[in-house]
Order: C-alpha cells, then structure tokens, then sequence
C-alpha cells in the first residue's frame, strides 16, 4: 500500500512517520510548503522543489499577495505551479493508495480541487491544534474547512471535541480514533530522566504568547505571588520575544529560554524536574507540552479552550483546568493552591503515571497508527 503524507516539516509528523519505521507500507512526503527535507525515515521518498514559477518574478507580486490575498490567489495558477497541480502531478505518477494530510489551513484547503478530482483516492486527514476549533468561528475559513470535510474520507483526531465539531461542519465520513498528535511516548526511556517528586523545586512555564498563546497572563500571575515563590525556581521556555522583554523590564528572577534555544529533549528533561507546568492559551487542540508534563510527573495547570483539556485533566485531581486564560488573578490562585496542596500533587502524580501507561505509551499508540492504515486496506 502507498501512503502520501502531506504536511509540513514538524516533529509531530516526524514521529508520526516513525511509527511505520517496520511496515511494509511505500511512504512518500509531499513538501507542500516548500520547506525543504524532511528529517525522517530513509525509505520515503521525499517530494520537493515541486513548486516552480511559470514565468519570472514580477515587480510587486509580494506586496499583492499580502494586500490582495483573493485577487492574487485568482491570477497565482498563471504565475506558478499550484499546490493543486503539484498534487495531481504526484498522484498520475505514483498512484498512491492513501493521501495523508495533516493540518487544515496549509496542508488541506490547497489541495481540495484536485482531491476532487480523484474521488477514488482515500483522504485521511489529521486534525492538529486550531484547525477546527478557532477557525471555524471565521466565515470564509468556516466555509473552506465544509469544502474540505465534505471530501475527506477519513479523519483523525487528538481529542473528542474535534471529531464533534468536525461532524457540525458537515464530515460524514469516519473518524479513525483518537491518537495524541505527536502519537506516544518511550516511558521507560524517559524515566532515566525523572528526579524524585520530592525533590522537585521548578515551575516550568511554555512561553507562547502570540494570536493563541496566553504566557505573559502566568507570568503576571507568578510576578503577583513572588514572596511564595522564593524556595522554586521558575524557567520559561519556548519564549516570544514579549514575554523576554517583560521579563526584562520587571527585572524578575525567572529564567527564560526563546523559541528556538532548548531542544526536544532538553524540554523533557525539564519537564522531568519540574513541579508545577503550566500552558495558557485561548485555542488549541489537546496540547502535546500538557501530554508531555503528564508523562514526566509534573503537575499540570492547563488552560481549557473548548473543554478539550477536561478530557484528560480533572479539575482538582491530577490538574487544574484554566477556565479563563485572561484572568490573572485566577491563575495566581491556582498556582499557590497547587504549591500549598502536597498531598494533592503526589496523589495527581500517581494518577498521571497511571494514565500515560493506558493512554500515552508509545507502543501502544504504535499499534493504533499501524491499524489504522490496515483497516483502511481491507476496506479497499
């Protein structure tokens, strides 16, 4: 069986692939974003440099697309080779079984017209983060995503509330499960990088603040509640340059590391030691650093767009749940009630260790990636 993934260079698609590593599947990636190689398997074949001009670059063309999206996307098919025609390119030459695409707005709108075009091929797509949730409350957007959903066969997702919102927008088709985007996580690997809960003294915070993420709100939070704070130390990752500056500004003893300064793994090791994590934002899908803080035994404090946290956190139990990202004061509480609450963060703790072996192990999600793609085969 051949399977065309479509997406955009990302880890999560990277150990999505990962888990077909001894199958008998042809795996091929499209660059449909033009990014360049993908750091993955050496047996797929990669597809690049399949965007190339029709003619030259003409003077303005830029400032167009930005200024005029509607009108430049109208005359773009005369200027350049379309995702589009790069697709049905790709499929005349390797008759693919399957077309995997993940992500909604980069990776699926482009690619509906020749989808449709091919209504034989089977369409998988993986819902990731915003896709549905956020963009479906914008009018053109909630129209492209009914266009796509009507097309698409198969959709995968990390959370209940995807599935549900994606059958409002008109999907018929079948949802194949819920799998963490990222699938699962070696346990006994990421033990090695573990301390004892007891020993633990960090507050580990994810940095995003931008359209969806919320950081500079906790680390408001954390600024208000210093004097508890002096036995932890709090270290921001993944940072904006907003929250650095703030930080800066308010001299404030936290340690911050921008976007692109700790690795993977150097994270997981964080996240190993740390006590508390906490994410904040207005919109997201089941949220890969909430999963990763679980896995590695840190309490997590998590907002909860569309009640999508609740499906793996109870509130007061092994989390808290933000119920307004913008309150600062709220966070400030719950971070304090955490730090207050041993018994609760060891009870939590066991919890967590519980719910990554049933939910988040790695083999486990394996076996749910491998048999979604043979279900789809006996179905041919």
């Amino acid at each position: 069986m051949r399977i065309l993934f479509i997406s955009m260079p990302s880890i999560h698609v990277i150990r999505w692939i990962e888990n077909l590593k001894d199958t008998s599947f042809e795996l091929y990636w499209y660059d449909i974003l033009g990014r360049g190689k993908l750091e993955t398997l050496e047996n797929v074949r990669q597809l690049l440099e399949t965007s190339k001009r029709k003619i030259p670059h003409i003077k303005g063309e830029f400032f167009l697309s930005k200024k005029m999206p509607g009108f430049y996307s109208c005359i773009r098919p005369f200027l350049e080779v379309t995702e589009n025609e790069a697709l049905e390119k790709i499929i005349r030459e390797i008759s693919p079984d399957i077309i995997h695409s993940f992500e909604m707005q980069s990776c699926s709108y482009p690619i509906v017209k020749t989808m449709n075009k091919f209504p034989n091929s089977k369409w998988i797509y993986s819902c990731w983060g915003n896709d549905l949730f956020y963009f479906q409350k914008d009018k053109k957007h909630n129209a492209k995503i009914r266009s796509a959903l009507s097309r698409i066969d198969f959709i995968h997702t990390d959370c209940l509330r995807d599935y549900q919102i994606a059958k409002e927008l008109g999907f018929k088709g079948k949802h194949l499960g819920v799998i963490p985007g990222g699938t699962g996580y070696k346990l006994e690997a990421l033990d090695k990088l573990k301390i004892p809960f007891e020993e633990r003294r960090i507050i580990l915070v994810k940095g995003y603040q931008h359209k969806f993420g919320r950081a500079l709100n906790v680390v408001k939070a954390l600024q208000k509640k210093l004097p508890n704070l002096s036995q932890y130390e709090v270290i921001i990752f993944g940072a904006h340059p907003q929250v650095i500056t703030y930080v800066k500004q308010n001299n404030l003893p936290f340690t911050v590391f921008d976007r692109d300064e700790l690795s993977q793994n150097q994270v997981m090791e964080l996240m190993g030691k740390a006590l508390l994590y906490i994410g904040n934002n207005i919109s997201d899908g089941m949220a890969n650093t909430m999963l990763e803080a679980i896995v590695m035994g840190a309490f997590p404090i998590q907002s909860n767009p569309g009640n999508v946290s609740a499906e793996i956190i109870e509130h007061g139990v092994n989390g808290f749940l933000i119920q307004d990202p913008e309150n600062v004061e709220v966070i400030a509480a719950l971070i304090i009630q955490a730090i207050e609450n041993k018994e609760m963060l060891v009870n939590a703790n066991k919890l967590n260790e519980k719910i990554a072996l049933e939910k988040l192990d790695y083999v486990l999600n394996q076996r749910k990636v491998i048999a979604l793609y043979q279900n789809i085969e006996i179905n041919f």
